[in-house]
């Protein structure tokens, strides 16, 4: 399994973007994540959906940032609104592929993930 991330920029605060994760490889029953890795702070997660469409958001971030996934061309999204200057990071996108829905929210954390792609960078000028 392979995961790219990409869609990330240089863009003003208040602005949006659009991240997109594509996945190769067979995914049975499956989460994927998203996480952000600011200069110097540790990673964080900050959304994740399942095979099954649950969809979960960090604290930080509910409100401005969607995921969803598009099935048939096997990418995960993460759209982000009114960026902020705190939104600066290497965005990550990562799958569980041992993922069930009895789990819930623990897609958000990292340790539970499989596959890693390379991250994208987000950088928000205010």
């Amino acid at each position: 399994v392979q995961l790219q991330a990409f869609g990330g920029g240089l863009v003003q605060s208040g602005s949006s973007l659009r991240l997109s994760c594509t996945i190769s490889g067979t995914l049975g029953e499956y989460a994927v994540g998203w996480f952000r890795q600011a200069p110097g702070q540790e990673r964080e997660g900050v959304s994740c959906i399942s095979h099954s469409d649950s969809a979960y958001y960090s604290d930080r971030v509910k409100g401005r940032f969607t995921i969803s996934k598009d099935n048939a061309k096997k990418t995960v999204y993460l759209q982000i609104t009114n960026l902020k200057p705190e939104d600066t990071a290497k965005y990550y996108c990562a799958v569980d592929l041992n993922y069930r829905d009895y789990r819930g929210p623990s897609c958000i954390r990292d340790y539970g993930m499989d596959y890693w792609g390379k991250g994208t960078l987000v950088t928000v000028s205010s």
